[in-house]
């Protein structure tokens, strides 16, 4: 691995930066009263800064690292997973959204319980502890120990993520969701401003003209939709698998999900959502492409997820690449406090509230806290693991594909079916969890035939969504209460029709999901 210096300058815009999260952090550890106000923001925040929040969380540095890494490698079929977000981001405003913030949720796990029984929620709460760890909070980790190790190669893995642990760990230990929000906010626009820098350096540097790229890069890698028989991305996959990872990750996610139940009003997370949708689609053009570029600036990497480490360091001068490591450690930071905050929320609220209800608001708070602080030593062992998987976006999407098909059946004929009952969300949880592991032994032994992971997600949501309707049909309906207030009805559809007459177009959520989805439609024809 080649070694890099930074100038004091950088080192200065950086230490600034570390400083304002931390300060946040401490501010706001002086002004949360209770649970609410720790877990949730107090339910206050407005739609720019949800959807500034989700976008931040999601294009973390693994994100950054990951996506350039695999059109480097690949070609820029990733993409596929961005503009699919938008898609069912505008799924999860229209029909998801509002039941989750009408039964006054704290936690995804929680929604579960609402609609069928407890024995789903904690199902579901220990699979995403299990993914809050091994999945999000740990690939970060990963993905800002590589940058690291650019500039202190000497340094072992695990010594580089416990740096990174304490350090967003700290803030958000002491913060709760509101210093995470806020933080967010101004960590999407560095996000932003060193995205762009990198992706207009780069296109500089291969001449300003994308046929440089194309010369290197066979058609195909420079195609979103590849044939049924790709490796990477087939378009089965595409249309059967990624849109159902898609539903796990912005709809039932409590990392995710955790910034939309902190909305002032049903209009504001929705507003939240699709305006973190919008942010998206330029993913391809400061993101995805220039890890394309880089085809023609290091054609000889070997690590596909050295990409976006090497053009920083690389390409821009001092105090410019200070500004963008310090937007790269802020998309690290987002989803470390993204998915600390989240896992401290699902222990205190979905086992600790549940063991001990007479437990007061203020001591739920410190307990929060306190898992916090754990969550984030388990995350910081587990991470130097990620070396021994293949690329790091591969990593993701492998692990969620077997992990979350139950969870996906459930929820889908949870919000969309009235006979679906507690006792078939049960056993297609478990059940589903059998087949699953049965998969994966299978794909890594050789026993059975090696079956891309996108089609795997699609098969074992198929298996676990027919448990849960076979016996959810051989067991008694669920009750009225179990149904009301959570099912998608025509009857709500009508009442909503109603209620945004006379609402400016620009504020209509119905009107902003269509532009969405015909300006996401025009990107992927255009690259198609």
């Amino acid at each position: 691995m080649e070694h890099y210096s930074m100038a004091p300058l950088d080192v200065i815009i950086i230490g600034i930066y570390v400083l304002f999260v931390v300060g946040i952090g401490i501010y706001f550890a002086r002004k949360h009263e209770d649970a609410e106000d720790y877990f949730l923001a107090g339910r206050s925040m407005t739609w720019p800064l949800i959807g500034a929040s989700l976008y931040a969380s999601n294009i973390s540095s693994t994100t950054l690292v990951g996506l350039s890494g695999s059109a480097y490698g690949t070609g820029i079929s990733v993409f596929n997973y961005e503009w699919m977000a938008a898609v069912v981001l505008v799924f999860f405003a229209v029909f998801v959204l509002p039941f989750y913030l009408r039964s006054k949720l704290y936690t995804m796990p929680q929604f579960l319980e609402v609609r069928y029984d407890g024995r789903s929620r904690t199902y579901f709460s220990l699979i995403t502890l299990i993914g809050n760890v091994i999945i999000d909070t740990s690939a970060s980790l990963y993905s800002g120990a590589l940058l690291i190790k650019m500039m202190w190669p000497e340094l072992p893995m695990w010594q580089t993520v416990s740096i990174l642990a304490l350090l967003a760990g700290g803030y958000t230990v002491m913060g709760g969701l509101k210093a995470v929000i806020i933080t967010d906010a101004v960590q999407a626009v560095l996000l932003q401003i060193g995205a762009i820098v990198i992706a207009v350096v780069a296109f500089i540097k291969i001449g300003g003209n994308f046929d440089a790229v194309r010369e290197v890069t066979g058609p195909e890698m420079l195609s979103l939709i590849r044939p049924a028989s790709d490796p990477t991305m087939p378009w089965t996959g595409l249309v059967l698998g990624v849109p159902l990872l898609g539903f796990y990750y912005w709809c039932t996610n409590q990392y995710m999900v955790q910034r939309v139940l902190s909305a002032k009003s049903t209009q504001h997370g929705r507003l939240g959502a699709l305006f973190a949708g919008s942010l998206k689609l330029p993913v391809l053009f400061i993101m995805v492409l220039p890890g394309a570029m880089a085809r023609v600036l290091y054609p000889n990497l070997q690590n596909a997820d050295m990409v976006y480490p090497t053009m920083m360091f690389d390409m821009l001068p001092v105090g410019l690449l200070g500004l963008v490591m310090a937007g790269f450690f802020a998309a690290l930071m987002s989803q470390l406090d993204s998915t600390l905050n989240a896992a401290s929320t699902l222990v205190t609220m979905d086992f600790v509230k549940r063991w001990k209800p007479e437990m007061t608001s203020e001591k739920l708070m410190k307990v929060g806290r306190w898992v916090t602080f754990v969550f984030m030593i388990f995350a910081a062992a587990w991470a130097p693991q990620i070396t021994k998987f293949g690329g790091l976006f591969q990593y993701l999407q492998n692990v969620l594909s077997y992990l979350t098909p139950p969870v996906i059946a459930v929820f889908l004929l949870g919000l969309f079916w009235k006979r679906a009952n507690a006792q078939g969300a049960f056993v297609s949880l478990i059940s589903g969890l059998v087949i699953s592991i049965f998969f994966l032994v299978g794909n890594v032994t050789g026993f059975l035939p090696q079956i891309h992971f996108l089609h795997v997600a699609f098969i074992l949501t198929v298996f676990s969504g027919a448990i849960h309707v076979v016996v959810s049909l051989m067991t008694a309906p669920p009750p009225s209460e179990k149904i009301e207030g959570t099912i998608w009805s025509k009857v709500f559809f009508k009442k909503e029709t109603e209620e945004l007459k006379g609402i400016p177009w620009y504020y209509n959520y119905r009107i902003i999901s269509v532009i969405l989805l015909v300006s996401t439609a025009v990107l992927v024809a255009w690259w198609w």
